[in-house]
């Protein structure tokens, strides 16, 4: 007989709808086994929206196909990481121009990392969001060339991974969560997950 999981007591089905490896490399290193299933949504969202609501609308369109078929002892995790800066939505770049006017409009500027983390469960549904502060140093045209061109840019919103060479040493300063410009604030993540794990079915 598999001995419960102390932090999964009714054994809950843990669904992950990301592809991030980012995601989840920090789901793994919980200890609490998940799968994997996603639906293609298109991140588009309303043009009067800003911000962490963007964030927000993203996570909760990602969870709406799991609606109609979730079961009572599944528990389903959506997310969405954007940038915010100077008043616009900086998301994932569609090619290497884009990549690099995000690129050169974050140098030697602070912005802000928003990930909206969605917890969906038969009878119940909630999103919050966390918000990180960023600034990067002077950013020379080489540092930003040579990044671009090893591609790592192109599925990471702002066109940035924090953990790449660009962000060890590029960015001077962060105001919060670490893990959420990564792409799951984890600290917050880990307290509502477990809460909810903790509930028997519905």
């Amino acid at each position: 007989m598999t001995k419960p999981n102390p932090l999964n007591p009714h054994g809950y089905e843990l669904i992950l709808a990301s592809g991030s490896p980012r995601r989840q490399a920090f789901l793994q290193e919980l200890g609490l086994p998940f799968r994997i299933k996603k639906f293609e949504v298109a991140e588009n969202f309303p043009n009067q929206l800003k911000g962490a609501e963007i964030a927000t609308y993203i996570t909760t369109q990602k969870a709406a196909p799991f609606r109609a078929d979730i079961k009572a002892n599944q528990l389903v995790i959506t997310a969405d990481t954007i940038v915010w800066h100077q008043g616009k939505y900086l998301g994932k770049p569609e090619n290497k121009e884009e990549a690099r006017e995000m690129l050169n409009n974050l140098s030697d500027a602070t912005h802000e990392v928003i990930t909206a983390v969605g917890l969906l469960q038969k009878e119940d549904w909630e999103v919050f969001t966390e918000i990180t502060k960023v600034t990067f140093n002077a950013l020379s045209a080489h540092e930003i060339e040579s990044y671009i061109d090893s591609g790592a840019p192109m599925d990471k919103a702002g066109a940035y991974g924090i953990q790449d060479r660009i962000g060890t040493l590029g960015i001077s300063k962060i105001s919060g969560s670490y893990t959420n410009v990564v792409g799951l604030p984890m600290a917050q993540f880990f307290d509502k997950l477990v809460n909810k794990l903790s509930q028997p079915y519905q």
